[in-house]
């Protein structure tokens, strides 16, 4: 029975050997920002509001950067699949340069504009005065990480290639690098230890960016110094050349990824924006709940990238088109279950977790509802996440496009503003209801992903 659901032993154990690696990686990435958080957060509420804010918006750049590396993404794992290396080599440069691009317009943006878009967050009732420290301690910690917006866009190319080409150790490896660095720089800068300055929020701000530029050194010395694993690598800059069909391809299928990622990244932000204006305790306990659900969310994510690949290389090697889909939805299935356990976990810790923070009994029984949300969620959410990755694995972009962003647009966020400006619902209702938007999503997907039509080879072959 087991096996007809989530598969035999050889199966999982090509997921594991894949999964595994993205899972560490993802586990630990997410624990050191949580305990990045937590420190910040001994600092004070208003730093940790600060950095929450902020937070907010860069989530809408490094999206942004997940969509231009998925919408070549797509290709990449076909091409590898099919043994097309020069396709491969050709991904990989469309990837640098729509990504380097991206990262130039937005520090662009944010200069001139990032102190009055933090603002839009502080607008709930409160205290007039920590509003004020909010917005000095979020746009320092803003025009800080602007520094690492360059590095973090190259290394996502690099390691978004090397997963598509079935190397997903070395991002693993290049993670953990780097959060150790976070990690001691965070204490060390965030405190004062060791004779350093105590610089707060803009401590764990230096802390990241130097953390990145550590990721990008390792990712791109490991990559062309393995050209027999990764012969994508061997040439990669001896011309700049991406054929202008192969580009044209990938900008028709990849546009609609990245305007999902910006358009879903920038609904969250303004889902946020709503939330605060039930007043700015709303804030510091979004954050705290955010943080740990992202923890709990890294066994679905690795899953839900597994799909991608998987998925892909298996269009690009023309295998049938029921095996594929027996396969995913076995894969789906993992999720789901998953997602129950993680769930029940997050549910068991909602009481202690805020408990961490150095902020009030307020923000921290609201943070606990938040959780407590988050957790019954959190199947629903892991089955999204892989029904998202399966469109997009056959390069069904615009329908993912509509999936995501379309149904947030049309739907979560004209409740959500409806909701905050013209009723005066509390937060706890309003969140609840905001999220109970995504039952209907489920079952949407639940029905896209059963017809198949999402299975299509991209590779030419």
């Amino acid at each position: 029975m087991l096996k007809k659901y989530f598969g035999d032993r050889a199966f999982l154990k090509k997921v594991l050997v894949f999964a595994i690696p993205v899972i560490i990686q993802n586990f630990i990435t997410n624990f050191v920002s949580l305990l990045d958080n937590i420190m910040v957060g001994q600092v004070g509420t208003v730093q940790m509001s600060g950095v929450s804010v902020a937070n907010q918006l860069i989530m809408i750049f490094n999206l942004c950067i997940f969509g231009a590396t998925s919408g070549a993404g797509i290709f990449t794992a076909q091409l590898h699949g099919s043994g097309n290396t020069e396709g491969v080599r050709h991904t990989v440069r469309y990837k640098i340069y729509v990504c380097v691009a991206l990262a130039l317009a937005v520090i662009g943006l944010m200069i001139p504009w990032g102190q009055g878009l933090i603002n839009l967050y502080l607008q709930g009732e409160g205290d007039p005065a920590a509003a004020a420290s909010t917005l000095h301690f979020g746009y320092e910690y803003l025009m800080i990480m602007l520094w690492g917006f360059v590095p973090f866009a190259l290394s996502n190319v690099y390691a978004s290639s090397l997963r598509e080409t079935g190397q997903s150790l070395v991002p693993m490896y290049s993670g953990i690098a780097a959060v150790a660095v976070n990690l001691a720089l965070n204490y060390i800068l965030i405190f004062g230890h060791f004779g350093a300055p105590a610089l707060g929020a803009a401590g764990a701000a230096v802390a990241t960016v130097t953390s990145r530029y550590v990721e990008l050194a390792i990712l791109v010395l490991w990559t062309h110094s393995h050209t027999k694993i990764c012969p994508f690598a061997k040439g990669l800059f001896r011309s700049l050349y991406v054929p202008w069909g192969l580009s044209k391809r990938i900008f028709i299928k990849g546009m609609p990824l990245l305007f999902n990622e910006f358009l879903w990244s920038s609904g969250m932000a303004f889902l946020s924006q709503c939330y605060s204006t039930c007043g700015l305790d709303v804030v510091p306990a979004i954050n705290i709940s955010e943080t740990i659900n992202n923890l709990a969310s890294v066994v679905a994510i690795a899953i839900a990238t597994t799909v991608g690949v998987l998925m892909g290389q298996m269009m690009g090697a023309n295998l049938p088109k029921a095996q594929i889909q027996e396969e995913n939805g076995k894969l789906l299935n993992l999720s789901v279950a998953f997602g129950v356990v993680f769930g029940l976990l997050l549910a068991a810790i909602a009481p202690v977790f805020p408990r961490l923070y150095n902020t009030t009994d307020e923000v921290r029984a609201l943070a606990t509802k938040l959780i407590l949300i988050l957790a019954a969620m959190k199947p629903m959410m892991s089955y999204l996440l892989c029904a998202y990755y399966s469109m997009r694995s056959g390069g069904k972009t615009l329908m993912t496009f509509l999936y995501d962003a379309g149904i947030m647009w049309c739907f979560t966020i004209p409740l959500a503003f409806c909701l905050s400006r013209f009723t005066s619902l509390p937060i706890i209702p309003l969140y609840l209801l905001c999220q109970s938007v995504d039952i209907g999503k489920a079952v949407l997907g639940f029905f896209i992903i059963r017809r198949g039509n999402w299975i299509q080879n991209l590779s030419g072959q």
